[in-house]
């Protein structure tokens, strides 16, 4: 939201308001409370009148510093807010400082706060390092005139921050947090611009947009500072940053209304800020073993029946590609009838049988779901004489013809709507559909009632999160926790809680594969622990040449999947060593399912992503803090996909040791880029120093023992340094620990929790001694 003319003026339309003075401060146990004027007072005349903003500091989790803006406290809450594990029984340490002013500390953050009747004076810090601060014309109360809320057009309205509440509230509260020099912004959910965010507007707005626009899929008021800490505005309707894209050295954010809420998360890494940030807002929900295996889809508008699904699954046993899922998508639901939870019988006459031979092969199923019900259907007449729609104003459902003829949205506010959507799903599970394609929720109206009186504006975004929860929880009933999954397109804050989630529609070339990866990126930076995206792109048909580099990308990224819109994705499609390329990446990911699952647990624990960018591990280097053409796979394996037809790759290796490519054994050093071309079965896989990959005996599925004959591969391990990793199995339970420690020429490994053999091998040809 941009109000200013340049450094001095307003734009037309606008009145800013900015907290100038701390007039008064009060101060308990817990908290500390500003009471800010937008005039240095000189006498009591100047008392008479005129805004005063209340900002109250305090902690409900440790190492996060709560901050409240107000102008009228009276003003209406409505619902719908995000669910947070607050901590209210937290209490901070509150002092007075030697300059008068008060000090909150929540374990290592604090804010300073200046002295009663100074100028606003407001500075953020980690163990003493200062994370961000403010000063003059930072906090402010923004007015909108009459005029300019008239004449906005109807796009302004209807499609980003001018998609107000209707309450006809004309104020907006802004904050804004200083920049350093030399300080970057990433995050804000799954953002397909430019990966670094400084420079540019960001609407937190969902929609269905595609990966080659600005709009997206997953909103999230998230974001994290290179200097290790986070900033989290708790509004789940509309909120607009300027990332130094207004005034150049700050970040600002704006909610409209009387009042805003915010949580400041500090830390010595971005991975510290991402941690407390899922603390607060929810942990990713670990994703099954199986859900890491290879997954194989219908495609969106092709034609298939049974006979085509199992002739696909017979050819990839046939190829020796192994298959873990396959997806049904739109159309496993006749023409016009979407979504009725009913098969459509021309195609699908027996599908419980269907679905029981389809797993005698050792699959699991998948199939494609949304919110939205055509008129055509015919649970359509149930639904709208129960009320499980959304309706407009005057009563009448919402509908229109969007999608599906007659489309109406299912009301998640309605536990009735909600007890029947989750019937649906349960019918699905016990006919033996293991996963649920959670797509679309984006496109939802801001001109409606809600059964429970939600505030349509705030559930726009919000929906998506009972949507999603509705339907994992349902799935969890069924199969049990850590068991359920979704293939989910659209989310908000919170929404990491019911993974899986996919970068949605791409077009297949190079240029949207990079899109893919820079979405994936920066909602792996918002709070989301897997990702996954349409290998070989969505739109269109790729060439065969595409085909095999994004097959390489989708195998080393957390979730892969072969999807597409009116073409098959099956590789032998495109050419025989698609089949080849294929196989041997699934290959390649089925025996680091040791490796790759214990990262999943971690990310399950700590929030801290599975699928990361550079600057999440390699805060420390500068040269990693802008890349995005790669990333971290897990804590100890850099992937960089291949983006051009010459096969040629640029990456860079952090500082710190030596970096080894698990399938060739070539060692580089860190603190340099490289460029090197590569054949479809090659792509830069580096593990770094002073690491341990555990490789598992992988044959045709991702669920086995993980602990049986293991290859352990030491990698870099300098002299006097010791590496440590686990093993988990399939249920999340520690099944092997693995210790080693060098010494001279000489690597001691221990390995306990399992009797079971192993193998031990050091890519520095060491000798190697076990316990």
């Amino acid at each position: 939201m941009k109000v200013s003319d340049g450094f001095w003026l307003n734009k037309p339309g606008y009145s800013v308001n900015y907290a100038t003075q701390m007039y008064t401060i009060e101060a308990d146990e817990t908290s500390v409370t500003v009471y800010a004027t937008n005039q240095w007072i000189g006498n009591r005349g100047m008392t008479l009148g005129g805004p005063m903003l209340t900002v109250r500091y305090t902690s409900t989790l440790e190492n996060s510093i709560k901050v409240t803006i107000e102008h009228f406290k009276g003003a209406l809450r409505k619902a719908p807010s995000f669910e947070l594990n607050e901590d209210n029984s937290f209490k901070p340490v509150v002092r007075k400082t030697d300059d008068g002013g008060y000090e909150l500390i929540s374990g290592k953050t604090s804010v300073r706060i200046g002295a009663e009747k100074s100028g606003w004076n407001i500075s953020y810090r980690y163990d003493g390092r200062l994370l961000t601060k403010q000063g003059w014309r930072t906090t402010s109360l923004v007015e909108e005139e009459e005029w300019l809320r008239s004449n906005r057009t109807a796009s302004e309205q209807g499609s980003r921050f001018f998609a107000q509440s209707d309450n006809g509230d004309s104020s907006h509260i802004r904050e804004m947090l200083g920049l350093s020099v030399g300080e970057y912004i990433y995050g804000f959910g799954e953002k397909f611009s430019t990966f670094v965010k400084n420079g540019q507007t960001v609407e937190v707005w969902n929609n269905d947009g595609g990966t080659c626009s600005e709009q997206s899929y997953k909103s999230i008021p998230f974001y994290v500072s290179s200097r290790g800490y986070g900033v989290f505005v708790n509004h789940p309707e509309c909120v607009s940053f300027e990332v130094a894209s207004e005034t150049v050295s700050k970040v600002a954010f704006s909610v409209q209304g009387q009042r805003m809420e915010y949580f400041l998360f500090g830390g010595e890494t971005v991975a510290d800020a991402i941690s407390r940030y899922t603390d607060l807002t929810g942990k990713p929900a670990l994703p099954p073993a199986y859900t890491f295996g290879l997954w194989l889809s219908t495609s969106f508008t092709t034609s298939y029946d049974e006979e085509t699904v199992s002739s696909f699954i017979d050819e990839m046993e046939r190829r020796d590609i192994p298959l873990e899922v396959f997806h049904f998508d739109c159309f496993w639901m006749k023409e016009f009838q979407w979504t009725g939870f009913e098969w459509d019988k021309d195609m699908f006459p027996d599908p419980k049988s269907m679905l029981a031979r389809l797993k005698a092969k050792g699959l699991k199923i998948c199939v494609w779901i949304n919110p939205y019900v055509s008129q055509c259907a015919p649970v359509f007449d149930e639904c709208m004489e129960k009320g499980y729609f959304i309706k407009n104003k005057d009563g009448s459902v919402f509908q229109c013809d969007m999608w599906q003829p007659g489309l109406a949205i299912i009301d998640f506010t309605n536990p009735a709507a909600c007890e029947w959507f989750v019937s649906k799903i349960k019918a699905l599970a016990e006919m033996g559909v293991d996963a649920i394609k959670t797509d679309f929720g984006e496109r939802i109206p801001t001109d409606v009632a809600y059964f429970d009186g939600s505030d349509p504006f705030k559930m726009h975004n919000y929906y998506t999160y009972l949507y999603n929860k509705t339907v994992f929880e349902a799935l969890q009933d069924v199969k049990g926790m850590n068991n359920a999954c979704l293939f989910a397109r659209s989310a908000t804050a919170g929404g990491q809680k019911f993974p899986v989630h996919w970068g949605g529609d791409c077009f297949s070339n190079y240029e949207s594969m990079w899109e893919t990866l820079r979405g994936g990126l920066s909602l792996c930076l918002s709070g989301f622990g897997f990702f996954s995206h349409d290998i070989s792109g969505f739109e269109a048909t790729g060439s065969p040449d595409l085909y095999k580099r994004w097959t390489a990308f989708g195998l080393m990224s957390t979730h892969s999947r072969y999807h597409g819109s009116g073409s098959y994705r099956v590789p032998w499609l495109f050419d025989e060593e698609s089949c080849d390329v294929s196989s041997h990446f699934v290959k390649l990911k089925g025996r680091l399912m040791p490796y790759l699952f214990k990262n999943a647990v971690f990310t399950h624990k700590t929030g801290v992503p599975m699928m990361r960018a550079m600057v999440v591990d390699f805060g420390y280097d500068r040269a990693a803090l802008t890349v995005d053409t790669q990333y971290m796979l897990g804590d100890s394996l850099l992937v960089a996909p291949v983006f051009s037809e010459d096969g040629v790759c640029d990456f860079y290796l952090p500082e710190g040791g030596i970096w080894t490519d698990i399938q060739t054994g070539e060692q580089l050093a860190g603190g340099s880029w490289y460029t090197k071309k590569y054949d479809y079965f090659g792509m830069p896989l580096y593990a770094k120093s002073n690491s341990i990959i555990v490789y598992g005996d992988f044959k045709r599925t991702v669920e086995y023992d993980y602990t049986d004959n293991m290859k352990i591969v030491i990698y870099g391990l300098e002299d006097g340094k010791t590496a440590e990793t686990q093993v988990y199995d399939m249920n999340a339970n520690l099944a092997a620990e693995i210790k080693a420690v060098r010494s001279g020429d000489t690597v001691t490994v221990t390995v306990s929790g399992t009797t079971k053999p192993f193998t031990v091998e050091s890519t520095q040809g060491l000798n190697i001694v076990t316990n």
